[in-house]
């Protein structure tokens, strides 16, 4: 086996934490960027996997160019693409975001385990995969393939949402893949003049599901529109705004994930199909 061979693969990686949610819009894969950013501002070496094939995002939250490609070494394996301290890959530096991904579930799962299996990693902490919305084929696939620590649940506060991320937790579950805990996004509005706080989308919603499911509820996250804006200009608030409040709450919720996986038994789950 040649030494790319044996980088490439999960074979390095001592934690692979799936951050998923229910539906589209709750803010997901811009937690998953920030959160991988706030392990590595911890010291981790961090990965990010973007594991929604049909709409890849984290090209542009990275702030790379279209044109960004992985390199390839000996025909077969790539480079992970490095921005803000962290290596990633994802469908969007395989094709330009104009290209449309039109393919049946196998199709797409086979794209995600060419960049699970035959991306070189190497040795890292943690790597967080941006799950697509939905409990679907690329969920199966990912668990079937890579033995995954914990999942994050990313859910707003409204009832709908927390109706999805009630199935993202029970699918989860049915296959044995523990979940880290859940983070409310978008939980408040925080008045930028006078400092009024509003609770748009509900209140307590993320802590009466957690606690329905007795896991942990990670942190509340406002909705702020730094955070929008500056994910997308590539910039993510935690590297943007490293000392601000907000990648302060990104930092606590990454302690609590790392302290969640340091607690765990990770040999992998065993898949069960009903």
């Amino acid at each position: 086996m040649s030494e790319s061979a044996s980088a490439a693969g999960l074979a390095g990686i001592k934690y692979i934490v799936a951050v998923a949610s229910g539906k589209g819009g709750v803010g997901k894969s811009t937690t998953a960027v920030n959160l991988a950013l706030a392990f590595a501002a911890l010291g981790k070496s961090t990965g990010l996997l973007d594991a929604d094939i049909y709409g890849p995002s984290q090209s542009k939250m990275l702030g790379l160019a279209e044109d960004t490609r992985p390199r390839i070494i000996d025909q077969k394996y790539m480079k992970p693409v490095r921005a803000h301290g962290i290596g990633s890959m994802s469908m969007g530096y395989l094709a330009t975001d104009n290209t449309p991904m039109v393919w049946r579930g196998p199709m797409a799962g086979g794209a995600l385990i060419q960049m699970l299996e035959q991306t070189l990693w190497g040795d890292l902490d943690v790597l967080v995969v941006d799950m697509p919305p939905g409990t679907g084929d690329i969920q199966l696939t990912l668990a079937q393939k890579a033995a995954v620590s914990g999942a994050v649940i990313v859910t707003t506060p409204q009832d709908i949402a927390l109706l999805d991320a009630r199935k993202g937790i029970e699918m989860f579950r049915k296959v044995n893949i523990p979940v880290l805990g859940i983070i409310e996004n978008m939980a408040m509005h925080i008045c930028s003049n006078c400092g009024h706080v509003e609770h748009i989308f509900g209140e307590g919603g993320g802590l009466r599901v957690a606690g329905e499911y007795h896991v942990p509820l990670l942190g509340s996250l406002p909705l702020d529109r730094r955070i929008r804006e500056e994910t997308d200009n590539g910039q993510p608030t935690v590297a943007r705004e490293p000392d601000g409040t907000i990648a302060a709450q990104y930092l606590a919720i990454a302690r609590k994930v790392v302290d969640a996986l340091d607690g765990l038994d990770n040999s992998g789950p065993e898949i069960e199909f009903e």
